[in-house]
């Protein structure tokens, strides 16, 4: 479990003018990623704007990622919805050649109970031989997934080996760090909060700014997770208005205007998101420039 130790980002899914995918970009993406030393990618993360993409665009989109990252990462496929058997099929029916966990969003919208929650990923840890990882994400699913919850999983099924932890709350970080058995891995869901966490016990982040990024903040968070807080903190304090502003009118949108500035990828995205406004893409450039 140490290939999920460090930062692993959650890639965007970069769109041609027409709304079609360009893989020329994502391959451009991948590289760019791997020379700024991260530590391993997650495809297709809610991030890759997966609501919006067909199931044969998915498949196309995993296959091309594991084929340019050709083993020299840990990939991760993001595989999350609000119904149990879609998950599992879409699980079952994808080729996890060059993959090494799954990262499932919790349902969003049915609002089930913890133990609809515990089943739904219970089944999920039964379809696959894959590791999974839990994705608690309350702001964006409308439900929580309690710590009593994850550590229950993490203790029930032994594929369940991690939880990405996007709930802010560290009122209930503490509980899964107390009550978590001891290499079950507690990831950073949020940019901002990596570094209070890593002092908490995390083993990382899966991140949006490493996108733009990746280099200063891999070695921001290897520095944190060698307990050289003094040298991480002005690196941290570095990035707080990069991050504010990539948010400022939701993800990916920000991101997708810094990479176009660094000739990465476009900043088009599918309806019914909408590209970054002028204004806020000025500034985002404007703090590169400043960092």
């Amino acid at each position: 479990m140490n290939k999920f130790r460090g930062t692993g980002v959650a890639l965007v899914t970069p769109f041609n003018a027409d709304g079609s995918v360009d893989y020329g970009s994502l391959e451009k993406l991948i590289n760019y990623q791997i020379d700024g030393k991260v530590e391993y990618l997650v495809s297709l993360g809610t991030t890759g704007e997966s609501a919006t993409l067909n199931k044969e665009e998915k498949k196309k989109i995993w296959a091309f990622t594991a084929e340019i990252n050709n083993g020299r990462l840990p990939l991760i496929a993001g595989i999350g919805g609000n119904d149990t058997a879609e998950v599992i099929d879409t699980i079952r029916n994808f080729d996890k050649e060059g993959y090494s966990a799954i990262l499932s969003a919790s349902p969003y919208y049915n609002k089930p109970t913890q133990e609809g929650i515990y089943q739904h990923y219970k089944a999920i840890s039964e379809s696959t031989d894959l590791d999974v990882l839990l994705y608690n994400v309350p702001g964006r699913t409308a439900s929580n997934v309690s710590p009593e919850t994850t550590c229950r999983l993490a203790h029930d099924c032994k594929n369940v080996i991690g939880t990405k932890e996007a709930s802010g709350n560290f009122d209930q970080f503490n509980q899964i760090m107390r009550d978590k058995p001891e290499d079950f891995l507690l990831i950073s869901g949020d940019d901002p909060v990596a570094l209070p966490m890593i002092a908490l016990g995390a083993s990382g982040v899966i991140s949006v700014v490493g996108n733009a990024l990746p280099l200063q903040l891999s070695e921001m968070i290897r520095l944190c997770l060698a307990g050289d807080f003094a040298a991480a903190l002005p690196l941290h304090l570095k990035l707080i208005e990069f991050t504010r502003l990539i948010f400022a009118e939701g993800n990916p949108a920000g991101v997708k205007a810094a990479l176009k500035h660094f000739n990465v990828c476009g900043d088009q995205v599918r309806l019914p998101l909408v590209p970054a406004t002028a204004g806020l893409a000025e500034q985002i450039i404007k703090q590169i420039q400043q960092n």
